[in-house]
């Protein structure tokens, strides 16, 4: 693709910040381990799945879209892995289901994978 350049490769650790900004505020105990093993956990228990982010070009198919069928779809495919309880990842799902994210915390989000 002529436009591949454009398309950046996320670092873990700026991929483990975005998912803190995108899912922090869910009120949900889950985590994600990212292709280099570090894992971002969100809630105060035990997380209840883990969501096994196999390389970066996932990692920005699912923040560009952060929806359930997103991942599901990712899972199919098995460009991810779920780790866990599968009810429990159901119920992480159905609370990720309500997360909004705006045309404007998109584009912050794509700037952020440029910066160093």
């Amino acid at each position: 693709m002529m436009l591949a350049f454009l398309t950046p490769t996320p670092t873990p650790d700026r991929a483990a910040a975005i998912l803190k900004k995108v899912f922090g505020s869910l009120p949900a105990s889950f985590a994600f381990r990212l292709w280099d093993g570090q894992e971002v956990r969100f809630g105060s228990d035990r997380p209840e799945c883990v969501a096994v982010i196999k390389s970066p070009q996932t990692f920005l198919s699912l923040i560009r879209d952060p929806s359930p069928y997103n991942f599901a779809e990712a899972y199919v495919q098995s460009r991810i892995d779920l780790e866990g309880d599968l009810f429990g990842a159901m119920t992480v799902a159905n609370v990720v289901e309500n997360l909004k994210v705006t045309p404007l915390q998109k584009l912050s989000i794509l700037l952020s994978l440029w910066r160093r």
